[in-house]
C-alpha cells in the first residue's frame, strides 16, 4: 500500500508532523474504524476521521435526520431531513475525501449483532446516546479483542476513555474493561434523554474531536493513552479534568469470579 500523489498532497500537514509523517498516514490508511452513531459525539468523528484519511470508517445507525439534529449533528443539513443518518454521513464523507470507503450499516447495534459488527473492524468508537448499546458495544469489544474509544455528553459536561480490557497493563495487571468504571447501567428512567435535559451543541463538537484525535493517536501510536485514565470536560467552568481508574476484579468480563472461572 502506498500513497498516491494526490494523497500526498491531501495529508502534507500530518506527514510533515514527526509524530505521523508517512508511516503513520499509511496506518492510518490502512485501518477499518467502525463508529457507533452518526449523531452527536458521531457527527465531527466522523468528519475528523474522514479528513485524516482513515480508509474504511463504517457506521452504524438506524436512525433518520430530524430537525433537532441539526443544531449539533453538523454533518447533516437541512436538505437531508428523513434521509437514512448512515446515507446522509456517506455522503458527506464522499463530498470530503473520496480516498475513504464507507461502509454503512442503518441498524441499531445490539448484544446480538455486535460481535458480528465489532469483528470486520480494527478499532470501535462508540458515540451512542443509551446505554444497552454502548454495554453491547463494549462487551462485544472485549471478547473480539477489539480496542474501544468511548465518550457521552450530558447537557454541559462530556467524557471520554479508551478501552483496552483485552490486553494487560505494564504490571501484568489486565487493563480495565468499560464495566470496571462504569459496572452497570443506571436503572431505567433516572438518566433523561437529550430531548428531556438538552444539550449544549458546540460540546458535541468538542467531545466528538477528542474522540477521532484519540482513535488517531491509538491507530498511529503516539502520545499516551486513554487506557485505565477518564477524560471529564466541564463547558460550564471550562475545565479538563482526569480520573485514574483500574482493573476491578469482580468485573463479569475478566474478573476472578466470572463464569468460565468456577
Amino acid at each position: 500500500m502506498a500513497l498516491s500523489s494526490d494523497e500526498i498532497d491531501r495529508y502534507a500537514r500530518h506527514i510533515v508532523l514527526r509524530d505521523v509523517g508517512g508511516p503513520g498516514q499509511l496506518r492510518l490508511k490502512a485501518a477499518r474504524v467502525l463508529v457507533i452513531g452518526a449523531g452527536g459525539l458521531g457527527a465531527p468523528l466522523i468528519q475528523y476521521l474522514a479528513a485524516a484519511g482513515i480508509g474504511t470508517i463504517g457506521i452504524v445507525d438506524d436512525d433518520t435526520v430530524s430537525l433537532s439534529n441539526l443544531q449539533r449533528q453538523v454533518i447533516h443539513g437541512t436538505p437531508d431531513l428523513g434521509r437514512s443518518k448512515v446515507e446522509s454521513a456517506a455522503g458527506a464523507i464522499e463530498r470530503l475525501n473520496p480516498h475513504v470507503t464507507v461502509e454503512p450499516h442503518a441498524v441499531r447495534l445490539t448484544a446480538e449483532n455486535a460481535r458480528d459488527l465489532i469483528g470486520r473492524y480494527d478499532i470501535v468508537a462508540d458515540g451512542s446516546d443509551n446505554f444497552d448499546t454502548r454495554y453491547a458495544a463494549s462487551d462485544a469489544c472485549y471478547f473480539e479483542r477489539k480496542p474501544l474509544v468511548t465518550a457521552a455528553l450530558g447537557q454541559f459536561d462530556g467524557s471520554l476513555t479508551t478501552i483496552r480490557a483485552h490486553e494487560t497493563g505494564p504490571g501484568g495487571k489486565p487493563n480495565p474493561t468499560y464495566r470496571c468504571v462504569f459496572p452497570s447501567p443506571p436503572p431505567a428512567g433516572t438518566i433523561p434523554t437529550c430531548a428531556e435535559a438538552g444539550v449544549l451543541g458546540a460540546l458535541a463538537g468538542v467531545m466528538g474531536s477528542l474522540m477521532a484525535m484519540e482513535v488517531i493517536r491509538e491507530i498511529v501510536g503516539f502520545g499516551d493513552s486513554l487506557v485505565g485514565r477518564l477524560l471529564m470536560v466541564d463547558a460550564r467552568a471550562m475545565r479538563f479534568d482526569t480520573v485514574h481508574y483500574g482493573w476491578d476484579e469482580a468485573n463479569p468480563l475478566s474478573g476472578t469470579e466470572r463464569p468460565d472461572k468456577a
